[in-house]
């Protein structure tokens, strides 16, 4: 189309068809600049992480120096001992014990509300200095969660989070609109810059959705934490593919119809039919992922995820010689993601055994896993199962026996036994199932019919940015509600091990003052055979405390804001300690024990907080 309207002599050409030209022109070239702000953004990202890495590697390691050399790790702790300043029993504040805590779910106090101050004011912090109670202000305010958006009851992210999207979507806006003038004739251009900001978008689309990525070595972050960023971008760019669609149709009735060209001609264009048939699988891929889809029919999102990325991009590579590069790029992303990584390097196929637990709705897979040494790739690139995993690690998981539709489904897992122990040779994995519908409750009729199954794993995956806050803590503190037991007593078990490692390079820099603490939500007491009472109990006699408030079926739910308050008035004394909590459950649970995180760090409290959650 550009080469005809530069056919001819200057003086012969139509100013108005000059002009889309020149715009045109100009968009191939500016648009391909937003890759060096991406690439820019990401290369900061990486140097503060790498930095932090090395200060508290070093940190660390002269703390760790100080404590083997002060005294001899073994027979400096009794396992059940208290720390310094630990005279205030849990006691005093709730039941802490392996069995499920008698009494009210909520402590004896006042009403709360997120305006209320969490700490009794009889309880003085030492005064902050200004730059230090404005940084403080602004990290709480960023960690803050604002409650779902009413009647659509859409869950917001951290307003940190919200703002870092807002700044990024603002990016590709300005991109979208820079050196566009809004009249009738140059509408071409616009609607052109709307595909080319698609198409320039496309490899970060599919590295974002990609589980195994450099992204996750070079910033610290880990393919679920990158999820939000990445359906976000998706669905920029359905909108952008939409209105680029929508301003070729006014182009059409305002500038070629009048030529005598009909909309079936216009239609039938061999151009014009592959773009819709990238529009219409971009936008059945927005719809099928949309989350209530996602959680009725997610058999059928996962299916239809793959068909509809692979026939997206096929319409749009042949679509428009321009897109190609990228197209290529992404395609070269989703296969080797795909195809190489997910179904060779990083999948094992191993005999399960199966165990349907006291609440006869829920399954534990469990297996024994001989473990090889990891190779160089694999220690930065990750390997799979049997190169070992860590606390809060999850797999996907497959069950080709089940039925002929369960071969290709691969479900997201969190690990819930404890990660190996260095230099192990082999380890107990175990995964926990709660039936629901489709390839869950298909699971737990076959775990009644059968003792052991044949499972394919495809991991594991995670972030070790939630171990590495837990262990540069003085109070580690663990919630768990429900399932979310499988990312918080793994996390025990990690601290724990290492705080009673002589190995330098391993153990905790607060091997003799850590305080370990993990509260634990159940709907009902049945669900304390998830871990089991002994379990429970051999943690508590390593060093742990165990808070399992009563049953939520018994009397609902409990204070956690006023319960994790006590526990950070009692052990984390006037300010000075560092607290790191760690949650892992439904999401209301997760905004409530991140925003009271915020008001305590508001109010001068060292505390940050990490939720983990997963998905597809």
């Amino acid at each position: 189309m550009e080469s005809q309207w530069l056919q001819g002599p200057p003086e012969q050409r139509d100013p108005t068809l000059r002009k889309l030209v020149e715009g045109v022109i100009f968009s191939r070239r500016f648009v391909p600049t937003y890759h060096f702000f991406i690439l820019g953004f990401i290369c900061l990202l990486s140097a503060i992480n790498w930095t932090e890495k090395v200060i508290r590697w070093r940190r660390g390691r002269a703390r760790r120096y100080q404590c083997l050399g002060a005294k001899d790790v073994y027979g400096t702790i009794e396992p059940s001992s208290r720390t310094a300043g630990d005279e205030q029993d849990l006691d005093g504040i709730y039941s802490s014990s392996s069995s499920t805590a008698k009494g009210t779910a909520s402590p004896p106090s006042k009403s709360l509300n997120e305006q209320t101050p969490l700490l009794d004011t009889a309880q003085t912090l030492r005064p902050l200095s200004r730059q230090w109670s404005v940084y403080r202000t602004a990290k709480s305010f960023l960690m803050y969660q604002p409650r779902p958006i009413p009647i659509v009851n859409k869950i917001l992210p951290s307003n940190g989070t919200s703002l870092t999207l807002l700044a990024f979507i603002a990016l590709n806006f300005f991109y979208i609109f820079f050196h566009i003038n809004l009249n009738r004739f140059e509408l071409f251009v616009l609607a052109d810059r709307f595909g080319m900001v698609f198409v320039a978008n496309l490899p970060l689309l599919y590295l974002l959705a990609a589980k195994n990525q450099p992204l996750r070595f070079l910033t610290g972050r880990s393919y679920e934490s990158l999820n939000i960023f990445h359906r976000r971008l998706g669905e920029l760019l359905c909108l952008a593919a939409f209105f680029h669609s929508s301003g070729m149709m006014v182009v059409w009735y305002t500038l070629i119809r009048p030529n005598g060209s009909g909309l079936a001609h216009f239609l039938l264009i061999k151009m014009v039919l592959l773009g819709i048939g990238a529009l219409i699988s971009y936008e059945l891929l927005y719809f099928t992922s949309l989350a209530t889809f996602r959680h009725r029919w997610y058999e059928l999102f996962l299916g239809s995820h793959i068909i509809l990325q692979v026939a997206a991009l096929g319409f749009v590579f042949f679509h428009h010689p321009t897109s190609r590069p990228y197209v290529g790029i992404a395609l070269g992303i989703f296969l080797f993601d795909r195809l190489i990584y997910r179904s060779g390097i990083k999948s094992t196929t191993i005999e399960a055994y199966t165990k349907i637990l006291e609440d006869e709705d829920t399954v534990r897979l469990s297996s024994f896993v001989f473990l090889q040494p990891k190779t160089r790739w694999a220690a930065i690139f990750g390997g799979s199962i049997i190169t070992g995993w860590k606390a809060t690690d999850h797999v996907f998981l497959s069950v080709p026996s089940l039925s002929n539709k369960h071969i290709i489904q691969a479900h997201p897992f969190t690990i819930s036994s404890s990660a190996p122990r260095h230099g192990a040779e082999e380890a107990r994995l175990e995964l926990l199932i709660r039936a629901q519908d489709g390839f869950s409750r298909d699971l737990l009729n076959a775990a009644r019919l059968h003792q052991h199954l044949t499972i394919r794993l495809d991991g594991s995956y995670g972030s070790s940015q939630a171990r590495t806050m837990l262990e540069d803590s003085d109070l580690a503190i663990m919630v768990a509600g429900g399932s979310g037991i499988a990312v918080g007593f793994p996390l025990i078990h990690h601290l724990l091990d290492i705080s009673r490692s002589t190995d330098t390079e391993i153990a905790t820099p607060y091997v003799f003052r850590q305080k370990v603490i993990l509260i634990w939500v159940i709907h009902e007491e049945a669900h304390l055979s998830w871990v089991g009472r002994p379990a429970l109990a051999d943690a508590e006699n390593r060093g742990a405390e165990i808070i399992i408030p009563q049953a939520t079926e018994e009397i609902g739910r409990p204070e956690l804001p006023q319960m994790i308050c006590e526990i950070v008035k009692t052990f984390a004394g006037e300010g000075g300690k560092k607290t790191r909590v760690v949650a892992s459950g439904p999401d209301s649970m997760g905004r409530s024990v991140r925003n009271t995180c915020a008001c305590l760090l508001r109010e001068g409290r060292d505390i940050d907080v990490a939720i983990e959650k997963f998905g597809w």
